[in-house]
């Protein structure tokens, strides 16, 4: 029996058997305690804690590529509708004509068991095996395998992930994207660079960047439209997607010229002040790319730059995704603190090298001190890095206090989901409820929401005093909650939380 299958029989059996409690925090002790009792009852039960985590309310997946969220099955599905091709000699898709030996319509992939398991593998990490090629370099020649057709599906690719999230008890994602990002490229180049980088903005700054803006703009709507009308939100056939708030971070690829990263971050700054739905930015690429190490101390005082004249554009960084194996050691002494304390990041995703830093310890306690937050990432860190268990530095962020959420990566191009990462970090770690609570609670937290929080503390969480104890919202806290979009978001969360501690869970 699959999985899947053992997920839908034991929640069926749950459901039929809970009563629903008050649906609003705080839930009650002993349904969390009783909860906590049951997690550790099917820890080594696989089918039960998959089950158990995926009815989990999980809150926020903040660190989660658009394109590489989407499986391969479905850019197959999107191509062959699309009537593109397919390269057979490196199974990936390309714009038509498809009229050559090498270059067959994707039409007729789909009729070849054979040939549609090879490029779907070769799309993703499914059934890898490092023989003549790295995880590491397999994972990221996949996102050129599809990428003639991401663009063209930016609102089907938003609908597969938004209702995959809704299914799992995902309530909010930060989906990473680079709408207008082309335009912003061509118009660094344009601008050529400058030292000054006061005067190179001002280069960059113009009619061209305000379009970039307003064309990003235009492609979101367009693509959220099409993600409305796909899961039919609003209507009595509304799919789970649709109710997960979706949040977006403007990606820049570093693996450019450095007048060309600059002009996305501009990009990205003025997105962000233009559109509330584009919570923040993020740097994306191979760290350990030649470009991405020669110049990433330059990309670290750009973003700096304009952080000091936007500080309220919020800043998550990949940094750390590295080992000694593909990089010299002097590239692992200072990337995670040059992006906390030179670009302003106040989220690091990956962080594996912590440990290989300048002052590791001083840096973990600052970190915890200004509670800048880990996006921890396992399944990737095992596929790309080969880091896994103890080689993970999750629980070193963990002893040191240092704020952490659970998150995807790239779930489509690595065949999991975010429960699939609950249940690993679960099993690696010994975590308990109260652990996994706290993560939970972390990516909304820490989540670029606007607003205040919902908590005056989270060691341990306790609640602003204007909705302190209330089994309703008082007049006092729904004017709180009214005010703030993150406290609202985490209210919710706390309510999910106390239905799903009021389930009963069949005993295994």
């Amino acid at each position: 029996m699959t999985i899947s299958r053992w997920r839908s029989l034991l929640l069926a059996a749950t459901l039929s058997a809970c009563t629903t409690p008050a649906t609003a925090p705080p839930a009650a002790p002993d349904n969390e305690s009783r909860t906590a009792a049951y997690l550790q009852q099917v820890r080594d039960r696989p089918p039960y804690l998959d089950a158990f985590l995926n009815r989990m309310p999980k809150g926020g997946d903040l660190h989660s590529h658009l394109s590489g969220a989407v499986y391969a099955e479905s850019y197959l599905s999107w191509a062959t509708a699309d009537g593109l091709c397919v390269v057979q000699s490196s199974f990936s898709l390309a714009a038509p004509p498809c009229n050559t030996a090498d270059k067959i319509p994707a039409a007729t992939v789909a009729r070849d068991p054979l040939l549609y398991a090879k490029v779907v593998d070769a799309m993703s990490m499914r059934g890898f095996l490092p023989v003549g090629e790295t995880g590491h370099d397999h994972f990221f020649n996949t996102f050129g395998k599809f990428n003639a057709t991401r663009n063209e599906r930016f609102g089907d690719m938003l609908a597969e992930v938004a209702d995959r999230a809704g299914t799992q008890s995902v309530s909010y994602l930060e989906l990473m994207a680079s709408p207008g990002m082309g335009m912003a490229r061509d118009i660094g180049k344009a601008a050529g660079w400058d030292d000054d980088l006061a005067a190179l903005r001002g280069r960059v700054m113009g009619p061209a960047m305000t379009a970039a803006v307003a064309e990003a703009r235009r492609e979101i709507d367009a693509a959220e439209r099409v993600m409305q009308r796909r899961l039919q939100c609003g209507t009595p056939s509304a799919a789970p997607g649709c109710n997960v708030t979706v949040r977006y971070l403007a990606q820049a690829i570093r693996t450019f010229t450095p007048q060309q990263v600059f002009a996305q971050f501009v990009l990205a700054f003025e997105l962000a002040k233009a559109d509330s739905r584009v919570v923040g930015l993020n740097l994306v690429a191979p760290e350990d790319n030649e470009i991405a190490v020669k110049d990433y101390d330059i990309q670290m005082k750009m973003l700096g730059f304009l952080h000091g004249l936007s500080p309220e554009v919020k800043i998550s960084l990949h940094a750390g995704e590295l080992t000694p194996a593909l990089v010299p050691r002097e590239a692992l002494r200072s990337h995670i603190r040059s992006a906390v304390e030179v670009a302003g990041a106040s989220r690091i995703g990956h962080g594996v090298d912590i440990l290989g830093e300048d002052d590791a310890p001083g840096l973990l306690a600052e970190m915890a001190r200004r509670r800048v937050m880990v996006e921890i990432n396992l399944t990737s860190n095992d596929t790309i890095l080969n880091v896994v268990g103890a080689q993970h530095p999750f629980d070193s962020y963990r002893r040191a206090g240092v704020p952490l959420a659970l998150s995807t990566d790239d779930e489509g191009v690595s065949r999991i989901d975010l429960t699939h990462e609950f249940v690993r970090a679960t099993t690696t770690y010994n975590l308990r409820y109260a652990d996994l609570k706290t993560l939970v609670r972390n990516s909304l937290e820490y989540a670029f929401l606007p607003g205040a929080s919902l908590w005056r503390q989270t060691a341990p969480f306790a609640m602003a005093e204007a909705c302190a104890g209330a089994q309703t919202p008082s007049p006092a806290c729904r004017d709180f909650l009214g005010r703030s979009e993150k406290a609202a978001a985490q209210w919710r969360l706390e309510t999910e939380f106390a239905r799903f501690e009021a389930l009963s869970w069949p005993a295994p």
